[in-house]
């Protein structure tokens, strides 16, 4: 059993439950105003996105929780996250702590994904949403719940597909409930979404590559060497910038979706400086977050553009 490194508990346990589930990383839910753009900014979509919104915030939740709960269990978050860590990033575990039991965090990770599984379907039931949408949904629940339980596909090197896909599956599920439909646009802006959160996950796997190796957690850091990790984080930088820039050759988007996401393009270069370049991996994570927020800002503004277009 790992030790708990004890920290000064705030009153209550409410501060604790929410650094449990992660609160203040909310990238993968900027999906949500990401899906709504692509549905036109219709109000009937904005109210299927209101119960669909709760309903990803309790499934991330209960994701993170069990992961959490897994590192706590196997050491992995002892090894990095240890006594020397900043007492701020050591708080973002509340059962290395002592802030939180085991058992208070498995039954907190059950309810919030139980709670999250039912406003999902709720959403879907009230949209009449098409079959596509259901699968989709239905894989990404499951795959949020397995990632570090049951299946544990993150320990099964399916760790990068899933920040990428589950990201992705969002956009297009949000999508789905709000006009039931899909466009090779929408596909294309789906993807990206999804790279923002592996673009920002690789960095954060390469410097956790001791601890992840230990417990036999297979990322492609940990499986990669030094060097062909370096590559296959520039690679999937170059692969983000290519899409951007033949989506509008392959008639999927505007002429000018290039110059729209230009900023995108230049925070990857200075993301890949300041990480493979220069080896400052949590200044490079940091960039990517940033590089995320800009992209997902960048897309709602072009959808806006598109939609005030068709209408004038």
């Amino acid at each position: 059993m790992t030790v708990p490194l004890r920290l000064t508990a705030a009153p209550g346990k409410l501060g604790a439950y929410a650094r449990l589930a992660k609160l203040d990383v909310w990238d993968y839910y900027l999906a949500l105003p990401l899906a709504w753009s692509l549905a036109g900014f219709t109000p009937a979509a904005l109210g299927l996105l209101a119960i669909f919104g709760p309903g990803t915030v309790s499934v991330v939740a209960g994701a993170v929780a069990f992961d959490d709960v897994t590192g706590y269990r196997d050491g992995s978050d002892a090894a990095n996250y240890g006594p020397d860590s900043p007492a701020r990033r050591l708080a973002r575990k509340p059962l290395l702590t002592g802030e939180l039991a085991e058992a208070e965090a498995v039954r907190f990770g059950w309810l919030a994904t139980v709670a999250g599984a039912l406003l999902w379907a709720l959403a879907v039931l009230v949209a009449g949403a098409p079959l596509w949408t259901v699968l989709l949904a239905a894989v990404c629940l499951a795959a949020a719940v397995q990632y570090s339980w049951g299946l544990k596909i993150s320990y099964r090197g399916w760790q990068e597909v899933f920040l990428a896909g589950f990201g992705a599956g969002l956009v297009l599920v949000g999508l789905g409930l709000g006009t039931g439909g899909m466009s090779g646009f929408a596909l294309v802006q789906a993807v990206l979404f999804g790279l923002g959160p592996l673009l920002f996950g690789v960095y954060s796997n390469t410097r956790d590559i001791e601890g992840d190796a230990a417990v036999g957690r297979p990322t492609a850091a940990v499986l990669l060497s030094a060097r062909a990790n370096r590559l296959f984080i520039a690679g999937l930088s170059v692969a983000e910038a290519g899409l951007i820039t033949s989506a509008a050759g392959l008639g999927a988007a505007p002429w000018w979706f290039a110059l729209a996401l230009s900023p995108t393009m230049l925070l990857r270069l200075a993301q890949l400086r300041r990480g493979v370049g220069l080896g400052d991996l949590l200044g490079a994570r940091l960039l990517g977050l940033r590089a995320h927020r800009v992209t997902t800002a960048s897309l709602v503004a072009v959808n806006l553009i598109i939609v005030l277009g068709a209408g004038s």
